[in-house]
């Protein structure tokens, strides 16, 4: 309804008009009567709006999170839809946006119970098992399918797990390193990323000595981005030998490398080793998800082509790793390098890479983990005469997975969940 708002100490003090919306109570977001006042944006209509309120007796400001929370006492939502709504209200890309509102709209709630009322279903006929006696006959068979069944989930659940943290990659953004010898390009490389003075650019060697950092936003997906020390022997400045550790370290542990050489040294080089100055640098070369990119490629003679890069891959016999040429001066091969990240991405940890709702958050994996421990735990159980000990191994695989919904204890969570939201939702 269009309406005017007024204060409610002086009807004559028109504070807006808007639009006012009711929810009757259980249809609304947190299941209980609920009224939306859709009013102007700016700052003095709000201000007013919200201090005429504040003078109505019982009526305050809402906690953050505190909506969702009324939703979540009220059973419209479980817990893994109110992660999936933190996680929408924080989302940066479109990939993070789409993964969210998949949670939010309930594809984790629905798997986990679904396997949940499996377990509870093979427990309540191995319980049957125990309380009924024999002249029922009604164990006749009952324990070697139960047995079936539950080997049949637990390989399900596997599998789920089994997903090389795509989905929590996807949330919290594909760890990208940028490393190579000083002077390569890597922190002008970081700075073109980010369209903006992240990292300090100088001639002179070692000028990074710590990981620097951003993130972006690369094909819509979430990456951090790290530039780290130049790789180098000659050194004896501490700072910059532990700065150089850590670039190591980083690069190892990067689910994505961009190993930056200068395209000019490189060519010029008889070998990959004398360019890096370390042969047990060549090692990062061999993971996985790693690009090498002949940066300055516009200080080259004009007839260096790809092709001739090629063959220097060959000569060099560099593992599979996708070799380009860029110059970060000029652009030169830049969209063709942003492409092939963003496609190695989606390959791998994008919505291609599996067709289910992915694993999103920590604590669902250690639930899971300890669903599949008690279900291992049940199949090791061979003998009939313990199927006390089995029922009371598919309670503790059905409660890990309660934990993870909200069926079992989970207080001790809310509080941080909570602390995610914006003021009021």
């Amino acid at each position: 309804t269009m309406t005017r708002i007024t204060h409610p100490s002086d009807r004559t003090n028109t504070l807006d008009t808007a639009i006012c919306l009711w929810f009757p109570k259980p249809h609304s977001y947190t299941g209980e009567d609920m009224a939306e006042f859709h009013i102007h944006g700016g700052t003095a209509v709000v201000g007013g709006v919200l201090q005429a309120l504040g003078d109505l007796t019982g009526v305050r400001m809402a906690a953050a999170g505190e909506f969702s929370r009324r939703a979540f006492d009220n059973n419209k939502m479980d817990l893994t839809k109110l992660e999936g709504v933190a996680d929408l209200i924080n989302a940066e890309t479109e990939e993070q946006r789409k993964l969210a509102v998949r949670q939010m709209d309930g594809e984790l709630y629905v798997m986990y119970s679904r396997w949940r009322d499996a377990i509870v279903g093979a427990r309540a006929r191995i319980e049957a098992v125990i309380d009924f006696s024999e002249e029922e006959n009604i164990e006749d068979g009952v324990y070697a399918q139960v047995r079936r069944d539950v080997g049949v989930l637990r390989m399900e659940i596997a599998g789920h797990l089994d997903d090389r943290r795509r989905g929590e990659i996807m949330r919290s953004g594909v760890a990208l390193s940028i490393v190579g010898p000083p002077n390569s390009g890597k922190s002008t490389m970081l700075n073109k990323l980010a369209m903006r003075q992240v990292a300090i650019v100088s001639p002179i060697a070692g000028t990074t000595r710590d990981i620097v950092e951003t993130t972006l936003d690369i094909g819509g997906y979430p990456v951090v981005v790290r530039d780290s020390a130049g790789l180098r022997k000659t050194s004896d400045d501490v700072i910059e030998i532990e700065g150089i550790r850590r670039a190591i370290q980083a690069a190892e542990n990067a689910d994505i490398r961009i190993f930056m050489l200068d395209a000019a040294q490189a060519l010029r080089s008889a070998s990959l080793e004398q360019t890096l100055e370390d042969a047990d640098w060549k090692r990062l070369l061999h993971l996985p998800h790693t690009f090498i990119v002949l940066n300055k490629s516009d200080t080259l003679d004009s007839a260096i082509s790809q092709e001739s890069v090629d063959q220097w891959v060959l000569n060099q016999k560099i593992p599979k790793a996708p070799v380009v040429l860029v110059s970060c001066a000029t652009m030169r091969g830049w969209d063709g390098l942003m492409e092939m990240v963003a496609e190695d991405i989606r390959r791998s940890w994008g919505r291609s890479a599996g067709s289910s709702m992915p694993l999103t958050k920590a604590r669902h994996r250690e639930h899971l983990k300890r669903c599949l421990h008690h279900l291992d735990a049940f199949e090791r159980i061979g003998e009939e005469d313990l199927v006390v000990l089995a029922a009371e191994e598919l309670r503790a695989a059905s409660d890990a997975l309660g934990n993870i919904t909200g069926n079992v204890g989970i207080e001790n969570i809310l509080d941080a969940l909570f602390s995610e939201f914006c003021i009021g939702k």
